[in-house]
């Protein structure tokens, strides 16, 4: 029998999401703070816990929000723990961590999301969540890291999240040889990491590479000929991360034969998101064709 959790609407509170039934256990784990939050601060006003992001749009918060409900109503488990209870006890940031799941077709590849927020906070809620749902619409198995704050231990619990799926593909359903890594500002220095070093220089065990990944407006500089084929994304006017470098960074992979995609979008600064109402709109799907045309 299917549940009937209600969906959210910008009139709920910051609270109501977290105790929401549908996210029992682990719904403190949706929002971008781990503290100093104002829980009775509407969704209407959830930009304001975004402070490095631009374009925040509450409809496509709650949409995406609500996605997972429906698939919970659905009986889709849409939350993952990737450490242990013994992992958690002996470092108790790591109770910090998980991955929300976007369920997608059986037996298709999987993409795995790191937000950005400057490794002070983490971003689900506009480029997290909402990149997922979008991904899911062309039927992959999407999943949404919640990490630790810091670039090594995000880029840690990221190898542990590919562990973590690539070991329970069969019953996830999971194609897990043609993955993807998608990242923006601070989440895409972590997809860098993995991607030019592999999962096991981060304390992971996979030997498998991604396909491709997608960097959101990062500073990120250092590539290696290891990285996989990359599509890059930026604002014209980023004040954080330097469209030059960005755009440095892709013309020196390409002269190393890796495949690159990368685009400037005029008029936008930093953290856009899925660029809903704005010229960036539909990017998403042009990441997604990248991502596909590495597998063919």
């Amino acid at each position: 029998m299917m549940k009937q959790y209600t969906h959210l609407t910008g009139n709920n509170t910051l609270n109501e999401l977290i105790t929401h039934p549908a996210f029992r256990g682990f719904g403190h784990l949706l929002l971008p703070w781990n503290d100093r939050m104002d829980l009775d601060l509407p969704f209407s006003r959830i930009a304001r816990l975004l402070p490095y992001h631009s374009h925040v749009d509450v409809d496509t918060v709650i949409q995406a929000l609500n996605r997972m409900i429906d698939a919970a109503n659905a009986g889709e488990q849409i939350f993952f723990d990737i450490y242990s209870e013994k992992e958690k006890a002996k470092d108790p940031e790591k109770r910090q961590t998980g991955l929300f799941c976007f369920p997608g077709i059986a037996g298709s590849p999987y993409a795995v999301i790191a937000p950005g927020g400057g490794f002070a906070y983490v971003g689900s809620v506009h480029e997290g969540f909402p990149y997922a749902m979008k991904i899911a619409d062309h039927g992959y198995h999407v999943f949404v890291l919640r990490y630790r704050l810091g670039n090594r231990k995000a880029s840690e619990d990221m190898a542990a999240a590919v562990d973590f799926i690539e070991e329970h593909a069969a019953e996830l359903g999971i194609d897990k040889q043609n993955y993807s890594l998608w990242g923006s500002s601070a989440g895409a220095r972590v997809i860098a990491n993995i991607s030019a070093n592999g999962v096991k220089a981060y304390g992971g065990k996979s030997k498998v590479r991604p396909q491709a990944v997608v960097m959101a407006y990062t500073g990120h500089a250092g590539y290696s000929e290891n990285d996989a084929p990359t599509f890059s994304i930026v604002g014209a006017n980023d004040y954080i991360a330097d469209p030059e470098v960005m755009r440095r960074r892709a013309q020196k992979m390409k002269g190393q034969g890796i495949p690159v995609a990368f685009k400037v979008v005029a008029g936008l600064e930093h953290g856009f998101g899925l660029g809903t109402g704005t010229k960036a709109k539909g990017w998403i799907d042009e990441a997604v064709r990248f991502w596909e045309k590495q597998m063919e």
